[in-house]
């Protein structure tokens, strides 16, 4: 008898030991796993699940979500973080509606079409939502797959076409299986092989692992390096954006200029809310989240 593969001893670890999450259920449509994705990206797990409740009970298929404004959007999205996503998300059910009749799309290359849909996110919804082989490749994917086959101790910061076709390698060639093989190496790099502090001795694959064989040690520090927030444009960002998602309508200049001491920054990230369609001025002087307004029907 032929010892298992890769894929066999992660999948079987993973239907034993996998977190319980909302979007993996299996009557979870691919809308809502599309919109797990989006929210899941540089977002921790445990703030994505209630505001993935919260979305999809407001928003339960794309027409929903396409026939609303983009500032009920952001309003939305709250403080998870980036709200662009959610601006790009909106735009995204609008062109399932408009592209697909309201049916997120199966086909890989009618995904990668669709507003704000990249590479991982289209492969993650064509694995998780419809069963297909594909390498779905995030940051946990690639240490395990850079550790286990290549013995180096930490992937580059980039996905790269290289990635993709070392994951597809591990793949099995039943899609189902490659499926949810994907699902277990995701959930692998996010629970035990982890940057800082991998588990080994619960790995499921630690017999074979290169990067154990070789006898190298983790990363000392963080691989990436923290992000600073305080005093950051993207803290003013947070700021202004705040006050006008609590607001209905036009925000006149002057209460802006309160959530901020320093006139230069606070007018810097106020012109990149506007460049980045969030924020919209309302004549000389007052300004508001992107089309808030009544919502416009779609045919």
């Amino acid at each position: 008898m032929s010892e298992p593969t890769f894929a066999t001893l992660v999948s079987r670890w993973y239907e034993r030991n996998a977190r319980d999450l909302p979007w993996r259920k299996p009557d979870v449509g691919a809308w809502a796993i599309l919109v797990s994705e989006v929210m899941l990206q540089q977002t921790p797990v445990a703030r994505v699940v209630p505001a993935w409740e919260a979305w999809l009970a407001r928003w339960p298929e794309p027409r929903a979500l396409a026939e609303d404004t983009p500032a009920e959007a952001i309003r939305m999205w709250g403080r998870l973080g980036y709200p662009r996503r959610a601006v790009r998300l909106r735009e995204c059910a609008v062109a399932v509606v408009e592209r697909h009749g309201g049916v997120v799309p199966d086909r890989l290359d009618q995904l990668l079409a669709l507003p704000g849909v990249g590479t991982y996110t289209a492969r993650a919804v064509a694995a998780f939502a419809y069963g297909q082989r594909h390498p779905v490749v995030d940051t946990n994917v690639r240490r395990v797959v850079c550790r286990a086959v290549a013995g180096e101790p930490d992937a580059g910061p980039t996905t790269r076409p290289a990635d993709l076709v070392a994951t597809e390698e591990l793949l099995p060639v039943e899609p189902a299986a490659a499926a949810l093989a994907s699902a277990a190496f995701m959930e692998l790099g996010a629970v035990v092989c982890t940057a800082r502090a991998p588990r080994c001795a619960v790995c499921p694959v630690e017999a074979t692992c290169a990067w154990r064989a070789s006898g190298q040690a983790a990363p000392a520090g963080p691989t990436r390096r923290p992000q600073r927030y305080a005093g950051t444009d993207r803290q003013v960002r947070g700021l202004l954006l705040a006050v006008l998602r609590d607001t209905t309508g036009p925000v006149p200049h002057q209460r802006l200029d309160q959530v901020w001491h320093d006139d230069v920054q606070r007018a810097r990230a106020l012109a990149g809310l506007v460049t980045d369609g969030l924020v919209e001025p309302v004549g000389p002087e007052s300004f508001r989240l992107a089309g808030d307004g009544p919502p416009v029907p779609l045919p």
